[in-house]
């Protein structure tokens, strides 16, 4: 019987529940009729303003029991008297303190929840009032001190350091203390204290420290440390952090007069020093950060059932710094040594247990820094041995020669005896029958003798029972046909066979598993599939075989008493794995010497390898030459030839066999060739070496052609943009294969057009690809020649050819003149205006339109854009029958000039609402009559000065029928431009319109609507399909789901379209 879960992630219950006769656990659910309490919500530490508004203070407590719990609460460590009308109230197990104060109510809660079945104890929640910050202020509010190199404020004690005064401090200060709450802040000022200089004082002294952290630091795990240091002294000293015994980390490497560690862990424990120091000398402090941690579970109790009279023992554990204690409580008392009870720090030991060792028990582990609280409840059980939930099978069938084991497991506390008989024969053990200490009856090489009912007997105090089964011997399952070890290749397809005998009464099934584990013939995509000839062929198949697919496979038959299985061996090959372990050396400027360790060759030996490079940082991988050209599949290393100076590589290799290439080895650790000629250059010194063997190497001299300058000159030489006075010049970094060494930057030229003498710009840095050149004397838009060069260490490269970049621009000086704006639609209105004329500030792009409904303010307007030198543009999207304001701006790429004078413009009433309705139709066999009744428009809609009618046509199409409407898959084709004729638009002025329709077309849409002033209408549609048939209309088109993707359906919830369909 399962112990029923409920645990929590800190707190786990340990209950005891006593069982006589009757027992306490319900068989039917299977879950406790009752059961001790177990925690859902416990106090949290509050931290609370001494002088807060807030009149009262809840800390929580709820707990899960049957039969509910009840509550109480401790106060430093002694029970609360929690009456009616006192400031201390139980509000469910919610513990609520009335107007709280720091004198009365500061302390360490703790909540107790109790029932019948026992009692358990949350854990400690700390009420604290307050929580200080600092700042300075000078003469008045917000005039704040900033925290600089000069000036620091403590937060440890609140004290202003100045570290050396001059006249810009004289004034009068002020500290605001900030108290900081969980869920409320409050600041005070202190009075204004005045500080005066009695002489400047310009001597300069070494730092003397005065804002010193303490000598040890105790701080607790993932808490945040700050440890402060300020210097007296002038100049004013520089501040700087190291651990003593370690490295600081970077993130934490500070100028700052405070160290802050944001989650301070055990690695983070040492010694700390902060050195102050200025040209006149330096002073120190050290300190030492002791990291602690409250105590967390290792091992933790859980529920248990045990036997009345068994022995018990449980143990938990817990880690800390300082190393936790550990106590025991039941039912929320201490727990002490005793006759029948053994206490050991984390071990309890119960002996010979007892009704009266039922409740609840926790483990309590706790240090200086906190208690935490492992909880669970024992049931001690008293009952006769009960079958009802257990009994012995009825029917026990068993394979002939095979091994059955029958097991017997009353439920009885304490455990029962056990006796089998078979019929009324007491089975006593032999070679071929035996009990099992926990009661089950093994029988081995079983024939049809052993057939019969097998009743197992159980007694122990409490009463006895028993429980009979009937044992079936069956034929043995046996393999016949045994599957055959195979030798494939990769992507081959293999059947491995496996047949087998069993007992017909029974059923048969295969399991396949590949080196122990099972195969899913399930898997979507899967590579294996199972025959289904007949119940006794349980071949198996495997489909495009892949290396993975090699090992031992296994065939098992199975019935529900026996089973058989045979073993086959499969080799899969397949192109070789990857080599590993690429290492680079003898690198010169065009050759490395590569290494690499032989992969696995999935049973096919290696013939070759490839070797693979790209440059970094984003190069594709290419096929290098090699030395030697064609590498054998016993090599281990190569040259590779023809690699560019100064360039960073990474390279692989690959393997083959005559079943392919394998995958590629992981890539090698980056390496950079030498600058170009720098091999070159050795050789050639060690040549005259030759020569001249008495003269030292460092005096041999190295010809000019050793080492080169770049080959090439920049691209994508342009620019332009910036601020005011600023020229911007940009290009295309030249790329590493070009650069031919270190020491690579660039020398920019440039002069204003027309002028003699040329500017130079160095600008160091490969990665370079922009230059500002800022004078104040430039004016916008100025055209200037440049040209770019590239240089190393080596010398400089071939120049760019020259091109013209100009200046900043800036904003348009002029506005646009004659601005007139009219409303053409309800949601149009048409705005033109005079051009402003090019001035020598940039290039003009176009005209930005501002618009805004009256009533509104200019800063709420709407933008559009004009590209080119357009004098009008139509404004859509507006608001019908509403007044605008309009102005026109010019616009380059430094922003927007200024605004013209504004326009209005009212838009026009919005259209109908209403479609053309009571559409009635007549046809000819050469042309289409549509009739419908006049739209006559509301007072707040715009006039009907005629009606659009739009027709679209196919040849041929079919009706298809969905739910109960039809669906004409020809609107699909219709709203497919690719698939269809252009349509055709006719304009009338009257409520009747007739169309042209040839006898070749099969299909037509016609949509009506309304135009006016205020645009056009709402549409109603009529579909024609001539088939010489009757007609019949189609509504709600919009709700007929559509037969493919992408056709258009939705229409507006507030447009009602009328649809008819036609059969011509």
């Amino acid at each position: 019987m399962g112990t029923p879960a409920r645990r929590q992630s800190h707190l786990l219950m340990l209950v005891v529940v006593a069982l006589v006769s009757t027992p306490a656990w319900s068989s039917a659910q299977g879950s406790p009729a009752t059961f001790g309490p177990v925690f859902e919500d416990q106090p949290l530490s509050l931290l609370f303003p001494e002088e807060s508004t807030e009149e009262k203070v809840t800390l929580a407590c709820r707990a899960r029991a049957s039969p509910p719990a009840t509550y109480r609460w401790k106060m430093n460590g002694t029970e609360m008297k929690l009456e009616p009308g006192s400031r201390h109230q139980l509000v469910g197990g919610n513990l609520v303190i009335m107007n709280p104060t720091k004198a009365q109510d500061a302390g360490v809660y703790q909540c107790l929840a109790s029932n019948p079945v026992g009692t358990v104890v949350s854990r400690e929640a700390v009420l604290r009032f307050g929580c200080l910050s600092y700042r300075w202020l000078l003469n008045e509010f917000p005039n704040f001190i900033p925290t600089d190199g000069r000036h620091f404020v403590s937060q440890t004690t609140g004290n202003l350091y100045i570290a050396r005064t001059n006249a810009s401090d004289l004034g009068n200060y002020s500290c605001l203390a900030t108290s900081h709450m969980d869920f409320s802040t409050k600041s005070v000022f202190s009075k204004f204290a005045q500080l005066n200089l009695a002489a400047e004082d310009t001597r300069l002294f070494a730092p003397s420290i005065k804002a010193r952290f303490p000598a040890e630091t105790y701080a607790l795990v993932g808490q945040q440390v700050t440890l402060e240091c300020f210097a007296f002294g002038n100049p004013v000293p520089r501040i700087e952090w190291r651990k003593v015994d370690g490295s600081l980390s970077p993130q934490w490497a500070t100028a700052e007069p405070t160290l802050q560690i944001p989650s301070v862990g055990f690695e983070d424990e040492g010694t700390y020093e902060c050195e102050a120091e200025n040209s006149k000398g330096r002073d120190t402090v050290q300190g030492r950060i002791i990291v602690q941690a409250q105590p967390e579970w290792l091992k933790v109790i859980s529920d248990m059932e045990a036997d009345i009279g068994s022995n018990l023992h449980w143990g938990c554990a817990a880690a800390g710094k300082p190393r936790p204690t550990v106590r025991w409580l039941r039912n929320g008392e201490p727990l002490a040594s005793q006759s029948r009870i053994d206490v050991l720090a984390g071990d309890l030991r119960l002996s010979k247990l007892s009704l009266e060792d039922s409740g609840m028990y926790q483990c309590v582990a706790e240090n200086k820094h906190g208690t935490i609280y492992a909880s669970a409840e024992l049931a001690v059980q008293a009952l006769a041995p009960d079958f009802r939930l257990n009994p012995v099978r009825r029917l026990i069938p068993a394979a002939r020669g095979g091994e059955i084991a029958i097991p017997c497991q009353p439920r009885a506390a304490p455990k029962a005896m056990v006796l089998w008989s078979k019929g009324t024969e007491i089975l006593v053990n032999s070679s071929r029958v035996t009990v099992t200490p926990d009661g089950t009856l093994i029988i081995r090489n079983i024939s049809r003798s052993d057939e019969g009912k097998y009743t197992c007997f159980a007694e122990n105090f409490m009463g006895k029972a028993n429980s009979t089964g009937i044992l079936s011997v069956r034929d043995a399952t046996k393999i016949t046909l045994a599957p055959s070890s195979a030798d494939i290749n990769l992507g081959d397809n293999l059947t491995l066979q496996c047949h087998a005998s069993h007992d017909p009464t029974m059923d048969l099934t295969f399991i396949w598993t590949l080196d122990g584990f099972p195969i899913d013939f399930d898997k979507p995509g899967g590579h294996y599939r199972r025959a289904n000839v007949k119940e006794t062929v349980g071949d198996l198949t495997i489909l495009n075989a892949q290396l993975r697919h090699g090992g031992k496979y296994t065939c098992m038959a199975q019935t529900v008493v026996d089973s058989a299985s045979k073993e086959a061996t499969v080799l899969v090959r397949g192109p070789p794995g990857p080599p590993g372990g690429v290492v680079v050396r003898d690198i010169s400027d065009t050759t490395v010497q590569l290494s690499w360790s032989r992969g696995f060759d999935n049973h096919s030996p290696i013939a070759k390898y490839t070797l693979q490079a790209r440059t970094l940082p984003a190069g594709k991988w290419k096929q290098v030459r090699t030395n030697p050209a064609n590498i054998e599949g016993n090599a281990e290393t190569a040259q590779v030839l023809g690699l560019t100076p100064w360039m960073d590589y990474e390279f692989r290799v690959l393997a083959s066999n005559i079943l392919g290439t394998g995958e590629p080895s992981g890539p090698s650790s980056k390496i950079r060739t030498k600058e170009a000629g720098q091999s070159h250059a050795m050789l050639f010194r060690l040549s005259l070496r030759a020569f001249a063997p008495s003269l030292p190497i460092n005096k041999l001299c190295l010809c000019p052609l050793a080492l080169t300058a770049p080959s090439v000159a920049p691209s994508g030489l342009s620019g332009g943009g910036g601020a005011p006075g600023e020229l911007i010049v940009s290009w295309t970094p030249v790329s590493r294969e070009y650069q031919n060494g270190d020491g690579f930057g660039y020398l920019l030229s440039f002069r204003r057009q027309g002028s003699a003498s040329w500017q130079t710009a160095r600008v160091p840095g490969a990665d370079a690809q922009y230059f500002v050149y800022s004078n104040d004397s430039v004016r916008p838009y100025t055209p200037f020649e440049v040209k770019i060069r590239s240089y190393n260490g080596r010398g400089n490269g071939p120049e760019s050819l020259t091109a013209l970049v100009y200046s900043a621009e800036e904003e348009p000086r002029v506005a646009p003149t004659k601005v007139w704006a009219k409303g053409v639609s309800s949601s149009e209105m048409n705005v033109t205006w005079e051009p402003v004329q090019q001035d020598m500030n940039g290039i003009l792009l176009g005209y930005e339109i501002r618009y805004w409904r009256a009533g509104d303010k200019e800063a709420a307007a709407d933008r559009v854009r004009t590209a080119g030198l357009d004098t009008s543009a139509l404004v859509t999207g507006l608001h019908p029958n509403t007044k605008y304001h309009v102005t026109v701006r010019a616009y380059n790429r430094a922003g927007t000039g200024p605004a013209s004078p504004s326009a209005n413009a009212t838009t026009m009433k919005p259209p109908p609402r209403r479609p053309p309705g009571n559409i009635s139709w007549t046809f000819s066999s050469s042309s289409l009559s549509i009739k419908w009744d006049p739209v006559v428009p509301f007072r707040n809609e715009s006039a009907v000065t005629g009606y659009k009618c739009l027709e679209r046509r196919k040849r041929e199409e079919s009706v298809r029928v969905c739910g109960n409407c039809t669906w004409l898959t020809f609107p699909q084709m219709l709203y497919q431009n690719d698939l269809h004729p252009t349509p055709t638009l006719h304009l009338t002025s009257k409520n009747w319109i007739e169309i042209a329709v040839p006898e070749d077309i099969g299909h037509a849409l016609v949509q009506i609507r309304t135009t006016g002033p205020g645009g056009d209408g709402v549409p109603a549609e009529v579909h024609i399909v001539r088939n010489g048939g009757t007609s019949m209309m189609v509504e709600n088109w919009a709700v007929c789901p559509a037969p493919h993707p992408g056709t258009v359906l939705s229409h507006s919830m507030a447009t009602l379209i009328l649809v008819g369909y036609l059969e011509l």
